[in-house]
């Protein structure tokens, strides 16, 4: 297995593909992991995946640019909760040949607002009874499921299955999730997390950021909602005293 690394993403292949999107062509390298996304600098508009070990599609930095992943024959049986805030403008998805196994599991792909076109191809998932009409109502958005366009008759069987109180009972009954472990995985635990305020100083600093390694350390803070005090006091035009200034560099290596 090869780790994700800055380095390997930068050596990638880049290039424009055949829709003229910018693509990055990450595919057949058995990463286990998505990370370090944020070496990217957002350039891309679709990223590939492919033929890799990915067990949790999650990983993401804000990619505001990014429109299609491409993650094809890998073994992502999760999808990660916060991933709207990420890849707000995703429209894009194939899962073809994963692990999927339940319904509920594919729940957060519901916050995807731009998602329109989204491929599950040979995951166990597909074999559920409702599969496809599950989808059409919890995913209203999309427009094309497994490559087939979703009729208009589809939407009215599915807002009638699932119209009521019949119909929400029937909806969780069916829409369970998998309790499978990823490795590596932590055990969610209850946090504070920064203020919106302080969020969007981040994706300020982030904006406004020189250096690859600036980007990186801002992007961790973003994804982790871990902010060092005194770099919040920086991000916020705070006095830092000179003292607590050497900290920082000795923390940022320089």
């Amino acid at each position: 297995m090869v780790k994700l690394t800055a380095e390997l993403i930068e050596q990638s292949a880049q290039y424009t593909n055949p829709v003229r999107d910018r693509e990055l062509d990450l595919r057949g390298y058995k990463i286990p992991v998505i990370e370090n996304m944020g070496a990217t600098l957002d350039q891309f508009d679709t990223i590939d995946l492919s033929d890799n070990d990915i067990r949790k599609f999650d990983g993401f930095p804000i990619l505001l640019r990014l429109k299609t992943v491409l993650l094809n024959n890998n073994r992502v049986v999760r999808i990660g909760e916060d991933l709207h805030e990420c890849l707000p403008n995703l429209e894009s998805l194939v899962l073809s040949n994963n692990s999927m196994t339940e319904l509920g599991d594919l729940d957060p792909l519901s916050n995807l607002k731009s998602l329109q076109h989204l491929s599950l191809l040979r995951n166990p998932v597909q074999s559920k009874k409702h599969y496809r009409l599950y989808i059409v109502h919890k995913i209203p958005q999309l427009r094309v499921l497994d490559f087939q366009r979703i009729r208009q008759k589809e939407r009215e069987a599915a807002a009638k299955m699932f119209k009521g109180k019949k119909g929400q009972a029937l909806a969780s009954d069916i829409g369970k999730r998998s309790k499978t472990f990823v490795p590596g995985e932590k055990i969610p635990e209850k946090k504070t997390g920064p203020s919106k305020e302080d969020i969007e100083l981040i994706k300020m600093a982030i904006a406004k950021a020189k250096t690859l390694n600036e980007v990186e350390r801002l992007n961790q803070m973003l994804k982790t909602g871990v902010i060092p005090g005194k770099e919040l006091k920086k991000l916020r035009g705070e006095r830092v005293e000179e003292e607590e200034d050497e900290d920082m560099e000795v923390v940022n290596g320089t």
